[in-house]
């Protein structure tokens, strides 16, 4: 035993625990620092969120550590400056425009990357001593829908459920959430659950994601008809007897009205003609959730991003309440957030219209508590803009001033043409960031260098409410600052020094917990369910020691009791409220030539932009370029073929993605990646195509269903080409392709070029580059195009190949070159057209690559997903892309008959 400890200790020496910077899950990390100046990253086994499981992205968060295009030193106007000149010109600026035409002609936008303490003072800033509620978050991108749900149905936006009810549950029903690809832990903790205790899985989605490899179930409805199903599901439990009259009467209010509008949806039929959906399926998942009291149902944006997103969530919860499955062990509605600190940046009021720790706009004792507390006679008294309209305010002159922090507006917002121009011509611009080169980051007036991930010091809430620590691990390169800080000393120079004199994280979150405690007692109206008195008296050593913890908290412990486990719900009269679903459907009318629904979301090793995981090429790997997934039918009536480039149009732009012919979508609809922008591919960026509409309640986007048409391009040619530096505008602008595409590979960077033009004016286009950079040039040329080496003095900087778009196939792989170093044998093999091809990867966490899957099954006869696993260790990581395992073995099958067939 004494040895097993000293072990563990020389194990654990160096390591710090900290948290991974992706999505809501909040997974626990280690991070080391090694002696070469890398970084070492290890899932922390003691988190509750993880226990030691990390998914791809986790796992290489060592390889986005961000060293290249850091945004260094402060400047204006294009021209560096000192940090106080920075400072005091955003100060200064701010304050013109208050005076000239009041505080709500300024904005802030703010992200869900931030941590609580930088969330906590930017909020007091705007809406405490500006005296406008004018900041939101791209929070409102992703659960704001889940926000006004909750707050509507319990008084308080609460998330009543835990992880371990996702293990403990019966039956899991997942809607609008790909787990396996967006919660890639929380997928393997189901997926175990449910090998090991049958729990059974009930996955609702438009497409066949790869989370339907565990569903026991799969209800492939039609896009935005969600309502009809829980709606319909509501009135079946009354129907059969199935609800919980006891709670319903004690614990909840407005259930006669709610049932009076699910008639609507009395009937399986009824449901069926709406959705789309078999009787049988339907009838099938009712009495499953009848059977099984304790149910979890998950839901994430496929419920939230849509005009009706507020009410879908209602619908879901409805049914909740009605059986009483909430507050107990393995039974929730169960809303996922989408960033790290979404949940963070909700308990401080970061959104326009909430105000900080769960106080309400529309309370006057809320009101006057905060203004109490901040001593301050300025507090925002009414709602702001949220994101949408905030932009748009730009555009009619009510917004003078803009401040965006840590997100990337220009690519992530709906109709991103327009927020580009809307951005470019806005009077004054401040944009804090650890990156210099963003879309958004182009227009800035002022540029401030904030900290990055492994830099920065504070705390998290991931989607179970567990607040985290974020500890610093590596220095901050340049001048970059914690973005908590920035925001003080603006603050300090517009006149409010007292109320942001802070000199740690620490002080702001100790303040921030005690605002949580103030006047929250059970005899005041000012009630919250989120309360941190337990820790509101933590030290700095105590802070910097703290260790995760769920709220509600008792005695600086996390209470045993789950959320709403009592029946008393943030409402006047303690009772949770049924919503009525009076919904008439608002379907996108598909209509000539818009005749296809584009659903859009994430890829499974990327994540939002692209700025932190584009920097790693194992991640970059598994898809490196916009891809739309289409139904082989819709392809053929549009002579579209697999593989080939194809333009999207909307009302609001056009854009070229590769087309990829899949079943897992239905006829009429196509799904493509939000994570392309400017700086990674001339075309693909699929919020372009994406109109502002919202949800009246949250003023959420619908990013699902927009109605476009796809039809094929005609490309004559390709050009590939390899770099250790990436190309710059002017050299991108003088290749004149019609479509390009950067991804990230060891060494460097891949670029792939496709022409209408044939090969040989591409040719000339690219020599006029090279010409002007005054390079040598070896090439070779042969019947399948040209091949070209160009160096830098003595040194190979760049490799081309140039060919027709029919003879891309048997080209030779130029990323092989830059992988090796330019190793002379090569660089001859490469100019003579031999280099063999690379293997592309399949699975990202364990790097395994599609050959060795192959040789796999076909040597030892392999049909198991299982028996490929332990062959080559794919999907041993995050498990992520084991449905990509199916598909393989399946190809692998399909291709043997084939050729026995042939012989």
């Amino acid at each position: 035993m004494p040895n097993t400890k000293r072990n563990r200790s020389k194990d654990n020496k160096g390591w710090i625990k900290t948290t991974c910077p992706y999505c809501g899950v909040g997974c626990g990390i280690e991070a080391k620092v090694l002696t070469s100046g890398k970084l070492d990253i290890r899932g922390d086994k003691e988190h509750p969120a993880n226990y030691g499981r990390l998914c791809s992205k986790g796992l290489a968060l060592a390889e986005t550590i961000l060293r290249k295009g850091r945004l260094l030193t402060p400047s204006i106007q294009d021209e560096e400056c000192s940090w106080d000149d920075a400072l005091t010109n955003v100060a200064t600026s701010l304050n013109d425009v208050i005076n000239k035409h009041g505080p709500d002609a300024v904005g802030f936008y703010v992200s869900g990357q931030l941590l609580t303490e930088d969330y906590y003072v930017v909020n007091k800033l705007m809406k405490g001593f500006i005296g406008s509620a004018n900041i939101d978050t791209n929070s409102r991108l992703c659960m704001a829908s889940a926000v006004a749900g909750h707050k509507r149905a319990f008084g308080e936006d609460c998330v009543p459920g835990n992880y371990q009810d996702l293990e403990l549950a019966n039956l899991v029903v997942l809607v609008g959430s790909n787990l396996a690809w967006c919660h890639p832990v929380l997928y393997q903790r189901l997926k175990i659950a449910k090998i090991q205790g049958g729990t059974k899985v009930v996955v609702i989605d438009p497409r066949r994601t790869s989370t339907c490899e565990i569903a026991d179930l799969h209800l492939s409805l039609f896009p935005g008809t969600d309502i009809a199903i829980f709606t319909g599901l509501l009135a079946y439990l009354s129907q059969h007897n199935h609800v919980n009259h006891s709670y319903v009467e004690q614990h909840t209010s407005n259930f006669d009205t709610a049932l009076k509008y699910s008639q609507r949806f009395s009937t399986i039929s009824s449901v069926s003609s709406v959705t789309g959906l078999r009787s049988s399926d339907i009838e099938m998942f009712y009495q499953w959730f009848c059977e099984n009291p304790k149910t979890v149902t998950l839901f994430s944006q496929g419920v939230n991003q849509s005009t009706s997103g507020t009410d879908k969530v209602n619908s879901i919860i409805n049914c909740h309440l009605a059986t009483g499955r909430i507050g107990r062990v393995g039974s929730s509605p169960f809303s996922i957030t989408g960033q790290p600190n979404a949940m963070g940046g909700r308990e401080v009021g970061g959104l326009a219209n909430t105000l900080a720790a769960h106080l309400e706009f529309g309370n006057e004792d809320h009101i006057a508590l905060l203004k109490d507390v901040w001593q301050t006679n300025k507090l925002a008294t009414k709602p702001g803009l949220k994101a949408i309209d905030m932009f748009d305010a730009i555009d009619s002159g009510k917004i003078k001033a803009l401040w965006i922090m840590a997100t990337n507006p220009a690519v992530s917002l709906p109709d991103s043409k327009k927020i580009n121009t809307l951005l470019a011509n806005c009077p004054f611009l401040i944009v804090s960031d650890c990156v210099s080169c963003t879309d958004t980051m182009q227009h800035a007036h002022v540029r401030l260098p904030a900290q990055g991930w492994s830099e920065k010091s504070g705390t998290v809430t991931n989607s179970e409410r567990t607040i985290s620590r974020q500890r610093r691990i590596m220095p901050t390169p340049g001048e970059g600052k914690p973005d908590w800080w920035i925001v003080c000393e603006v603050a300090k120079r517009m006149g409010f020094k007292e109320a942001f004199d802070y000199q740690s994280e620490a002080d702001i979150f100790s303040e921030y917990a005690k605002l949580t405690a103030a006047g929250n007692t059970k005899d005041k109206c000012t009630e919250r369910k989120l309360n941190l008195a337990a820790i509101q008296t933590m030290t700095t050593k105590d802070y910097q020691a703290f260790s995760p913890k769920q709220w509600p908290l008792i005695n600086n412990e996390i209470s045993s009791e789950r959320l709403f486990s009592d029946g008393h719900f943030s409402t006047p009269d303690g009772k949770a409220r049924f919503v009525a679903i009076d919904h008439r459907f608002s379907t996108p009318c598909t209509t000539s030539p818009f005749t296809l629904l584009l659903n859009s979301g994430r890829n499974r090793d990327q994540w939002h932009t692209m700025t932190q995981t584009g920097l790693s090429a194992s991640l970059s790997a598994h898809a490196a370029e916009p891809v739309v997934d289409i139904n082989p039918f819709d392809a053929t009536t549009r002579g579209i073929k697999n593989n080939k480039l194809v333009m999207i149009t909307s009302n609001t732009g056009k854009q070229i993605f590769k087309a990829h012919l899949s079943n897992d979508v239905m006829v009429g609809q196509c799904f493509a990646p939000i994570h392309w922008s400017k700086t990674n591919c001339s075309s693909g960026k699929v919020n372009s195509l994406i109109p502002t509409k919202t949800d009246l309640i949250s003023g959420q986007p619908a990013f699902k269903t927009t109605p476009v048409a796809i039809e094929p391009l005609m490309i004559s040619s390709v050009a590939t080409l390899i770099t250790p530096k990436g190309l710059n505008d002017k050299q991108l602008k003088t290749i004149c392709a019609d479509y390009w595409v950067k991804q990230t590979i060891k060494g460097g960077y891949f670029y792939r070029f496709l022409f209408k033009e044939s090969s040989k004016n591409v040719y000339s286009h690219l020599i006029l580059m090279l010409e002007h950079s005054g390079s040598s040039l070896i090439q070779g040329h042969g019947s399948t195009g040209w091949r070209g080496i160009i160096y830098c003095q003595t040194t190979p900087c760049l490799a081309f190949s140039i060919s027709s778009i029919e003879r891309e196939r048997i080209q030779p792989d130029i990323v092989q070159l830059l992988t090796s170093g330019f190793r002379e044998q090569d660089i001859h093999t490469f100019l003579s057209g031999c280099l063999v091809a690379i293997s592309p990867i399949i699975c990202t966490c364990k790097q395994v690559k599609l050959e060795t899957i192959e040789q796999a099954i076909i040597k030892d006869n392999l049909i198991n997903v299982e028996d490929v696993v332990v062959a080559t260790s794919a999907g041993t990581g995050c498990g992520s892309c084991i449905a990509e395992l199916v598909q393989i073995i399946s190809h692998v099958c399909e291709r043997d008959i084939e050729q026995e067939d042939a012989n």
